[in-house]
């Protein structure tokens, strides 16, 4: 792999870490640029999935801030998604790569729409709660759509940063950025995972994961900052209307 191949992918890779640490779409750059580069379909895929590993530590020092006090739960989400992650990487390890394509286009549209109608179903399940005289708590359909994700995420990775940031936004009370560190944390957990499986038993491209790697780190670091400053609601309705937008390109692409 000559020196402007592994720029591209450096370059890629900045643009793929901003946009995984925002909105979960990391892999609206850096797939492309891997087969862009000339790897083929799979190991562009596990390739993706080692490199974007580096989000996840630069996002984490990005959002210290937000995932400060959150100790406790960040044990049990990772833990979560370290099975999660085991179970999709384990999936794509063993069945044919191209089982859920006409299903992802889906998915992504879901949680796109999922964040556009945030602050309604927050408020649909507070007032639920309210006539029960309980608090609203995070419950099995929240612990299920988590553990969809991670499974997601480790088997294919394309989208589930902000399927992820759906089920947390809605299933939880946080601000924007708060919801996004820990989304940021807990693809990473289920990447990471998916990502040891891969560099030990699948062809991994090693110049291309180190070149997009160092990107992505530079790129998921400055990415929390940013999340922080902007305002919440116009930054909830953009993200979302990526995510529609990937849906629609990979539904194309599906078909």
């Amino acid at each position: 792999m000559d020196v402007g191949t592994l720029a591209l992918l450096a370059g890629a890779g900045v643009a793929a870490g901003l946009a995984s640490s925002i909105a979960g779409l990391a892999s609206l750059f850096s797939y492309p640029a891997l087969l862009a580069a000339g790897l083929p379909p799979l190991t562009a895929n596990m390739t993706n999935t080692v490199a974007m590993l580096a989000t996840t530590v630069g996002a984490a020092g990005g959002s210290r801030r937000e995932l400060r006090g959150q100790g406790r739960r960040l044990v049990r989400i990772i833990a979560a998604a370290v099975v999660g992650g085991s179970a999709g990487a384990a999936l794509l390890l063993t069945t044919p790569a191209d089982t859920f394509e006409l299903v992802v286009p889906w998915l992504i549209a879901l949680g796109s729409m999922l964040l556009l109608l945030r602050d309604r179903l927050r408020q649909a399940a507070d007032i639920r709660a309210a006539r029960k005289g309980k608090e609203r708590k995070p419950g099995r359909g929240f612990v299920a759509a988590f553990l969809a994700v991670t499974v997601y995420s480790g088997y294919f990775g394309a989208g589930s940063g902000i399927m992820m940031l759906a089920v947390l936004s809605v299933s939880l009370p946080d601000a924007l950025p708060v919801s996004n560190a820990l989304k940021n944390v807990a693809t990473g957990a289920a990447n990471g995972t998916a990502a040891i499986a891969f560099a030990l038993f699948a062809p991994v491209s090693w110049p291309a994961a180190v070149s997009l790697a160092a990107g992505s780190f530079v790129g998921a670091w400055i990415g929390p900052i940013i999340v922080r400053r902007l305002p919440e609601r116009p930054l909830r309705i953009a993200i979302a209307l990526a995510g529609l937008g990937l849906a629609a390109h990979l539904f194309v692409q599906a078909l």
